[in-house]
């Protein structure tokens, strides 16, 4: 007999043995995702059953060879929502969602003060290199009244967004907001015609890894999709071309929302993402902020 006590001490055992520094956590969501419990029902369930074990085993050799705990349970949250995801798609991180949260207030605080939206619009958000769509998801439905348009030029990524906005569509909705998913390149000025000078907002987390690095975790390194992690030799070539089209996109005073590496913030110099902000000439009032571990973590610009 094998109690669900007995095997989530097993299962963070043989986790934290294969170098998983939240293998309690991953032992817990792994059990649940098989018993089909919430993680304050767990310890509730007594035995389980042979399928189960069996299931549960299975989950547990694959999380040792460091498949993904989103990979291997099909959700990830991020801020208010639960995201399907897969490979193809980056799994959000922790740390994007600061960086979404200083976008939220930076429009919030615009409504507030009557600057936005001008008479008679709605705020068009653009968020570039949309992948699954997590960021874009969170403004339109934490957001109310607001046009969020997100692109992307991967085909698997953008089937798991479609997946995402189909799941998420009646929160949409209930946030009177709309959200349409774009095929298409993010760089191509050619795209944002249609979009010129419209937008009150460009947030981007783009491929920025420098082509010759390796990734720290081998969860990353091995399974998230390499388009969305590399970014050139110096890891800021796409984030070069997204300042091109985010400058033809926003409108003046607009805000501009650049996710970076903890290592391309304003101590790296002509080598950080601010540094090249201030470059590119559009944009004024260029600020580097840290997420909550204390780690730069983005970017925030105006549109002269």
């Amino acid at each position: 007999m094998t109690t669900a006590r007995q095997a989530l001490i097993d299962g963070t055992e043989r986790l934290r043995a294969a170098g998983i520094d939240s293998a309690r956590t991953d032992a817990e969501l792994l059990l649940c995702h098989v018993l089909g419990v919430t993680r304050t029902r767990l310890l509730l369930v007594d035995e389980l059953d042979h399928d189960q074990r069996m299931a549960y085993e299975r989950l547990l050799s694959r999380r040792q060879s460091r498949v993904p705990l989103q990979h291997l349970t099909g959700v990830a949250p991020f801020r208010r929502l639960t995201l399907a995801i897969g490979p193809g798609a980056l799994v959000p991180r922790p740390e994007t969602e600061t960086v979404v949260e200083a976008a939220i207030r930076w429009v919030r605080a615009r409504r507030d003060e009557g600057t936005l939206p001008q008479a008679g619009e709605r705020p068009l958000l653009l968020d570039l290199c949309s992948g699954a769509a997590p960021i874009a998801l969170a403004l339109a439905t934490e957001l109310p009244g607001v046009d969020v348009v997100g692109i992307e030029r991967y085909a698997d990524a953008q089937a798991w967004g479609r997946r995402n906005l189909a799941l998420h569509a009646d929160a949409v909705q209930a946030s009177s907001s709309s959200l349409d998913l774009i095929d298409g390149d993010a760089t191509d000025p050619g795209l944002f015609e249609t979009y010129a000078d419209r937008a009150a907002l460009v947030i981007t987390n783009p491929p920025y890894i420098p082509n010759g690095m390796v990734p720290r975790d081998p969860e990353v390194a091995a399974h998230d999709p390499h388009e969305a992690l590399f970014g050139g030799p110096d890891g800021l070539e796409i984030v070069r071309g997204l300042l091109d089209t985010a400058a033809l996109a926003l409108r003046p005073g607009g805000l501009l929302v650049i996710e970076h590496a903890d290592a391309q913030g304003e101590r790296a110099g002509d080598a950080g993402v601010p540094a090249v902000v201030r470059a590119h000439g559009a944009f004024t009032d260029v600020v580097d902020h840290d997420d909550l571990t204390g780690r730069p973590r983005y970017t925030t610009a105006l549109r002269t």
